[in-house]
């Protein structure tokens, strides 16, 4: 009985949508006569790109996963960064198909809606009125937004609708609108793991520094906060980060003892076993949750490092179950695996 808090997904239902625009992302044909999809500078393929959700399904069940979050795939998270204008259209048909789908499978999945972030006013409303559908239970918000406490600061009234709701915010390494992105060119030699974990897991590590070495979370105590790849790379660097601060300002809290805040959650998505008992020992197990990104690889590797990682059974019961439960059990209903499976 698994609860995955991290799960991506492709929806077919937003095709129509990129096919009737003429800017990125866009669908678009090409000389050959296939069909591709452009956004923030390439081109992919659309043959395979949209996914089988019964297929998905059956995945869950095979692994035993009884209920997924999802979010949008970064590739189609491109709708939150356009112009209002247009990005709110989008957006709306988005969160209403996403309730739509979580409705058709009770208990099954639950979303993270998506928002048109380029006018924040326009997105905390948008927020508020996706709360209210079934199987809504928080938003996905961008990494570079919390880079810094002075970013993160403007994304307050998206904080207030997530504290009056005690709703859930999923803080996602990507950028906001009108960031110059990607920060490493996609042609770029070794691009992908410069841009995907190198570049990542800094700005997930500097996002952790915002959220935690500050009072930012304290203004909001209700809302939930889920950030992935444990937080980027503090359980490694945290050692280093004390002795800094014995050295720089020894009457200063040390920064092992500033991460552990009750309304933040961090998932174990892509780590092996070394990580997740660093992340462990850091932030503690009921702060961890199990995440896939939505693969059958990474549900694969994930089930994998948690089997061999140094758990009892009850924080890997935790991990796998427990603490997604808390966070998910007040915003929407949770299917157990044995009934779901039927």
């Amino acid at each position: 009985m698994t609860i995955d808090m991290h799960a991506h997904w492709r929806p077919a239902f937003l095709a129509e949508a990129f096919r009737a625009r003429t800017t990125p992302p866009m669908i678009e044909r090409t000389a050959k006569g296939t069909e591709v999809l452009t956004a923030f500078g390439r081109s992919l393929p659309l043959d395979g790109m949209f996914d089988d959700m019964e297929e998905r399904l059956r995945s869950m069940d095979r692994y035993g996963i009884s209920t997924a979050v999802l979010s949008l795939f970064g590739q189609l998270q491109w709708i939150e960064r356009l112009p209002s204008a247009e990005s709110l259209p989008i957006c709306r048909l988005y969160n209403d198909k996403l309730s739509d789908f979580c409705e058709a499978h009770p208990g099954r999945f639950a979303g993270y809606a998506s928002l048109p972030l380029a006018d924040l006013t326009v997105a905390a409303n948008e927020f508020e009125r996706a709360l209210a559908l079934p199987g809504i239970v928080g938003a996905v918000l961008p990494g570079n937004a919390f880079l810094t406490l002075e970013s993160a600061q403007q994304y307050a009234p998206l904080m207030e609708v997530a504290d009056r709701h005690k709703a859930i915010i999923f803080i996602h390494w990507g950028p906001r609108p009108g960031d110059q992105w990607p920060r490493v060119a996609f042609n770029a030699e070794n691009a992908n793991p410069r841009l995907g974990t190198i570049d990542m897991q800094a700005s997930l590590s500097s996002n952790m520094i915002t959220l935690c070495f500050t009072d930012f979370l304290e203004k909001y105590p209700n809302a939930l906060v889920h950030i992935h790849n444990l937080g980027g790379n503090l359980p490694f660097e945290i050692e280093r980060m004390d002795h800094r601060r014995y050295m720089d300002t020894p009457d200063d809290p040390l920064p092992s003892t500033r991460v552990r805040k009750p309304n933040l959650y961090l998932d174990c998505n892509s780590f092996g076993a070394k990580a997740i008992d660093m992340g462990v020992d850091l932030y503690g197990a009921d702060k961890i949750v199990f995440a896939t990104d939505g693969t059958d690889f990474s549900t694969e590797w994930t089930i994998k490092a948690l089997g061999e990682a140094k758990l009892d059974d009850a924080q890997r019961a935790a991990i796998f179950h427990g603490n997604a439960a808390k966070m998910l059990g007040h915003l929407t209903n949770l299917a157990p695996f044995q009934k779901a499976a039927e």
